[in-house]
């Protein structure tokens, strides 16, 4: 093996570089992984998440290729995942179930990244969050992990009672996962909404009983007739954009939840009527990314078949394409989930990308 690799790295939205950077070196307890494949997440578009110029992608799968001393459960050629955040336990936050919150959490990060040839793995994401993938996962369906696993995550903090109805504002890739795995929760009807009918027809197929496009139609009217007079007794919104919430928070029935999915960027005031507030008994929730016993559930349900997470990859990139691949998230038009394959990119995805 040389000791050089590729990397895309990621300066600005408008500037991904493809850069030589060395393999990192493992010691003690740690692995090297060859990428397989790299997820692109929607995250990496908000200028206000990223500080400093960074090798893009954070939801990568990958090979074991070298073994450090003492690394016993686990041994070359093995594919694996491995969650780019990894929590403690010994921490007032995380002994509360905070572990994404513990200042830990973020601290603890893949070397040098996901869209790179190679990447390390510390003892700390081994002991935690690594996880050997059976052969019935495929790679494609194992690059949805991190970032439906944060849709589990959600999807525990919000109240959904069998048989309950829950809305969908943004019908996005997480969106999709919401609308997919909502069911899993006991969700009764589940409507998605968005702009684009491209979506709502990719919802339908990820398991919506409706949809709705407040472009064209009354979100609030179109809801009430699909659901007995009621409004939905849960709302989950991914637009980042107060109004996207402010239209979600009118779709939620008395006494039922509202759950932010995406942040606003710092300093965006969302403001509320303070008698409604009180009146409505809307609780709303939150849920930062993803901890080790969303991971480890997640992994269970695509090992058990609930879950059709190969249907959400719709484009794939060779690692050089890396900032084509990266427009084509920006844009957020007729794609779901976008991979880069640092090692080629399978047959049916190529065509994908032809017809997008």
């Amino acid at each position: 093996m040389t000791r050089t690799m590729q990397a895309a790295v990621q300066y600005a939205i408008d500037d991904i570089r493809i850069e030589e950077r060395p393999i990192p070196r493992i010691g003690p307890g740690e692995l090297l992984l060859k990428t397989l494949a790299c997820g692109l997440c929607g995250g990496e578009t908000m200028a206000w998440y990223k500080t400093e110029p960074k090798v893009l992608g954070h939801e990568p799968v990958g090979e074991v290729v070298e073994v450090g001393a003492g690394v016993k459960d686990f041994g070359i050629g093995d594919r694996v995942f491995v969650n780019h955040h990894v929590g403690r336990v010994n921490s007032h936050l995380s002994r509360r179930g905070h572990f994404t919150r513990d200042p830990f959490y973020r601290s603890m990060k893949l070397d040098p990244g996901g869209v790179c040839e190679y990447y390390r793995v510390t003892s700390q994401h081994l002991a935690m969050d690594t996880h050997k993938l059976p052969d019935s996962i495929s790679t494609e369906a194992a690059v949805t992990i991190e970032p439906w696993s944060c849709v589990l995550s959600g999807l525990k903090v919000c109240h959904i009672r069998p048989g309950d109805t829950v809305a969908v504002v943004g019908a996005g890739f997480m969106g999709q996962g919401f609308v997919h795995l909502a069911p899993l929760f006991g969700a009764g009807k589940v409507v998605a909404l968005d702009f684009s009918d491209w979506r709502l027809l990719k919802a339908k197929e990820f398991g919506a009983t409706h949809t709705i496009n407040p472009k064209t139609e009354n979100a609030r009217e179109a809801l009430r007739a699909i659901n007995n007079g009621c409004l939905a007794d849960t709302v989950i919104v991914i637009a980042p954009f107060p109004s996207a919430w402010d239209q979600a928070l009118k779709l939620v029935e008395v006494g039922g939840c509202l759950h932010l999915g995406a942040p606003l960027p710092p300093d965006t005031d969302w403001t509320r009527d303070g008698n409604a507030a009180y009146f409505d008994q809307i609780t709303v929730t939150s849920r930062y990314s993803s901890d080790h016993t969303d991971t480890y559930s997640y992994i269970r349900l695509l090992e058990a078949g609930r879950i059709n997470a190969d249907a959400a990859i719709s484009h794939g990139f060779e690692i050089k394409d890396s900032a084509e691949a990266f427009r084509m998230l920006v844009e957020a038009e007729k794609s779901l989930k976008i991979v880069v394959y640092p090692r080629g990119v399978p047959t049916e995805l190529e065509k994908g990308n032809q017809d997008a």
